[in-house]
């Protein structure tokens, strides 16, 4: 442990947990005992796909009204 300022810094080893290995934007690290921003998944861009029905598509109508119904049934 190395006195670091008024705080104690200890350097230690991995715990090979394998969170950090997940891909995920954040994750806590046992080591450093807090939640790491992961910088390459954060910069990555995310495009939306729409999937489902649309308005084009030839049975649209059936399906609206059909998730209507179910919806009111509730």
């Amino acid at each position: 442990m190395i006195k670091n300022g008024g705080a104690l810094v200890s350097f230690m080893e991995c715990f090979n947990c394998g969170n950090c290995k997940t891909g995920s934007a954040a994750y806590y690290c046992l080591m450093k005992d807090d939640f790491v921003l992961n910088q390459e998944a954060t910069s990555q861009v995310i495009e939306k796909t729409r999937a489902g029905w649309k308005k084009g598509h030839p049975k649209y109508e059936g399906q609206r009204r059909k998730s209507r119904k179910e919806v009111e049934a509730y």
